[in-house]
């Protein structure tokens, strides 16, 4: 079977790299932060055009200690997109402030510009938009609403590693950036990792005392602190992964325009890319009017296809006590109730594209 996303295949092609990499890493036994931890962050914040960039565990905690690092606790609010990934809104709720979410557009499905002025209030601390699957949000946009009111803006930009808005490499367009290398991203490691990016000094700065248990000496405590640093043996795997990042991205945008190119079956919708971004297709979402069923139709042809996301943020249990309910974001709701994800990856061979294409056709 085809699989969705099948990282085996980078493996086994770059495993000789990565072994001698962990190996190296053990021989030093730099396994928490350490130098390969550290050179795995010079080289991204070049990579992201950016002046700093600090490795974290994980994704969400790097959205926590942003929040952190911008002044955001109890008694704030900050604006998510409803359609995003849960980790998004995790992060404003470690920090314990409360995500205000807002609708998507109905043809890019990224955070909808025109409906976030009437959700802030004067809890309002800041915006965070998502680059979801790949894809731009509209920042320009974003960021002339969060000047007027005195807000920061965050990039979610766990899905985008690569991907530039007019030009400019996203995760230096505001305030921090935020990526996860989770297994799967265009950028992963073996195992979690995340990073926060910045122009700020100062937030870096807040940002390396968090995630070190509070201190810039040890066992000199000078805030609440948390274990938030990234493994050694990670950032050396993502440091081999960096040097093919360009190749795979130009690889996954060929993938991606062709299926925008060639999949011709009116059942289907796809996302719309405005032509002042370059989205590096991580996920292909489309909406389809039975996805249950288009799935077990591909399945059935030995291709695998999931859904990313079939329950939006605002009417997920976790977040019942907020009291959002059906209608109140209804492009995300229509997208969580249709959605379904072609097969992606760098490797996929040209043939795989093909047999891709031609089921949906035929769908």
């Amino acid at each position: 079977m085809l699989k969705r996303i099948d990282l085996t295949r980078d493996y086994h092609k770059h495993k000789a790299e990565y072994m001698a990499a962990i190996e190296a890493v053990c021989e030093e036994t730099a396994f928490s932060g350490g130098s390969f931890a550290d050179k795995f962050d010079k080289e991204f914040a070049d990579y992201c055009h950016v002046k700093y960039a600090t490795g974290v565990n994980n994704g969400t905690t790097a959205l926590q200690a942003a929040m952190i690092a911008l002044g955001v606790g109890p008694g704030d609010e900050v604006i998510v997109p409803a359609n995003t990934y849960i980790a998004t809104a995790w992060g404003v709720t470690h920090a314990g402030a409360t995500p205000v979410f807002v609708d998507c557009t109905a043809d890019t499905w990224e955070i909808d510009p025109s409906k976030i002025e009437e959700k802030i209030t004067d809890k309002t601390k800041g915006i965070i938009g998502v680059h979801l699957y790949g894809q731009p949000f509209d920042f320009a946009g974003v960021k002339a609403i969060a000047d007027k009111h005195g807000l920061f803006v965050v990039e979610d930009c766990a899905q985008a590693h690569g991907a530039e808005f007019e030009g400019k490499r996203v995760g230096g367009l505001g305030d921090i950036g935020c990526f996860s290398f989770y297994p799967g991203k265009n950028l992963y490691a073996f195992g979690e990792g995340g990073s926060c990016t910045s122009n700020n000094e100062e937030y870096i700065d807040t940002i390396n005392v968090l995630k070190n248990q509070g201190c810039r000496v040890r066992y000199y405590h000078e805030r609440i602190g948390y274990n938030m640093r990234l493994e050694g043996v990670q950032g050396a795997v993502l440091s081999v992964s960096l040097k093919y990042l360009d190749e795979w991205t130009a690889r996954r945008r060929e993938i991606g325009k062709r299926y925008m190119a060639e999949i011709k079956n009116d059942k289907f919708v796809l996302q719309a890319h405005p032509e002042n971004t370059d989205p590096v297709f991580h996920l292909f979402e489309v909406q389809v009017p039975d996805p249950d069923a288009f799935l077990a139709y591909m399945a059935k042809n030995d291709v695998e296809c999931n859904r990313h996301y079939p329950v939006p943020c605002h009417l997920q249990k976790a977040y019942a006590d907020l009291g959002y309910k059906e209608g109140d974001c209804p492009n995300a709701e229509r997208l969580a109730a249709h959605c379904a994800t072609l097969p992606l990856f760098p490797e996929m061979t040209d043939e795989e594209v093909a047999l891709v294409i031609k089921l949906c056709n035929e769908y």
